[in-house]
């Protein structure tokens, strides 16, 4: 298993840009690394939350489309968000929700992991996993939650497909993943990646989904660099699936492609990182980064974008 591999970053379409960052950092501590815009429609915000650093593997990202209709989950999604949180934080967190009046339930076991189990805002589901993954982490200095109980980066993504083999034959043969056990309909499949090192595929039975907030637009996956990047892309060609040219995202490059089982994929490069314009110090949401391309209309832009107060 690759230390390399594993979860990147996953985006959601969201509905209310000030609901969205309320609920990611004022209620569940998270830090925004990343107040941009979505690159194929400027006029709409792209809204990323993660760790400290900002880690590959930690990066929940936002669609935030105001007004958008709430989403039906159905067959060939991505769907569960499960964040890691330290082992000991069981107590903290069950008090922190309850007096962010956020409705939860559990303890549950899962795979041998104790979890809490919650919706943000717009439905998606999230999961709080109670398991050590990264000791040394820094805390966000300005996040509501204390340091020893801030949320890690990623433990896993759930995918619920119909037709699981082409799928599963992708996470294990090109994105690095090995399967290590099955409860039920789910089987897991885990990296050696601190963050981000799990994936779990539910066989479900096929169910028309309907897009809008609170539904998983993609799923990026880690990759080391442009050549690895360049090799995956192969790879991903070789099956006779379409993945797109390398894309450059400025905080990373990119490749996606549509898998056989319905969700879309991308693979993305750990660097250069959020901070690559930027001091990783400062709080990222308190200004509008725009790739050096959208800078130029920087003012129209602004205007159309409604405000976030943070």
């Amino acid at each position: 298993m690759s230390k390399h591999r594993g979860l990147h970053h996953i985006s959601v379409i969201a509905s209310d840009p000030q609901d969205n960052y309320d609920f990611y950092v004022k209620k569940l501590g998270m830090r925004m690394v990343k107040k941009t815009v979505n690159q194929d429609d400027p006029t709409k915000y792209h809204l990323f939350y993660a760790n400290a650093e900002g880690s590959p593997g930690s990066s929940l990202t936002f669609f935030p489309w105001p007004n958008a209709r709430k989403g039906q989950s159905g067959s060939g999604e991505a769907t569960a968000v499960s964040l890691a949180v330290p082992e000991s934080s069981l107590d903290y967190w069950k008090q922190r929700l309850t007096d962010q009046n956020i409705t939860y339930s559990g303890p549950h076991q899962r795979f041998g992991k104790k979890l809490l189990s919650f919706e943000d805002p717009d439905g998606l589901q999230l999961h709080l996993v109670f398991e050590d993954r990264k000791n040394d982490l820094p805390g966000w200095y300005k996040s509501a939650v204390p340091s020893e109980h801030q949320i890690q980066g990623f433990w896993s993504n759930t995918l619920k497909l119909d037709v699981v083999e082409d799928t599963e034959h992708i996470v294990t043969s090109i994105l690095g993943f090995e399967k290590q056990s099955s409860e039920g309909n789910a089987t897991l499949y885990q990296t050696q990646s601190e963050l981000g090192h799990s994936l779990i595929i539910e066989k479900v039975p096929s169910r028309q989904g309907q897009n809008g907030a609170g539904i998983v637009h993609h799923v990026a996956f880690q990759t080391e660099d442009n050549d690895d990047l360049q090799n995956l892309r192969h790879k991903v060609l070789q099956l006779g699936l379409r993945p797109t040219e390398i894309i450059d995202r400025h905080f990373f490059k990119s490749v996606y492609f549509q898998t056989p089982g319905g969700v879309l994929f991308e693979m993305a490069t750990h660097g250069p990182g959020y901070f690559v314009n930027s001091d990783p110090a400062e709080d990222q949401a308190e200004k509008l980064e725009l790739t050096p391309w959208h800078e130029s209309k920087r003012e129209q832009i602004e205007a159309a974008l409604p405000e976030i107060k943070t």
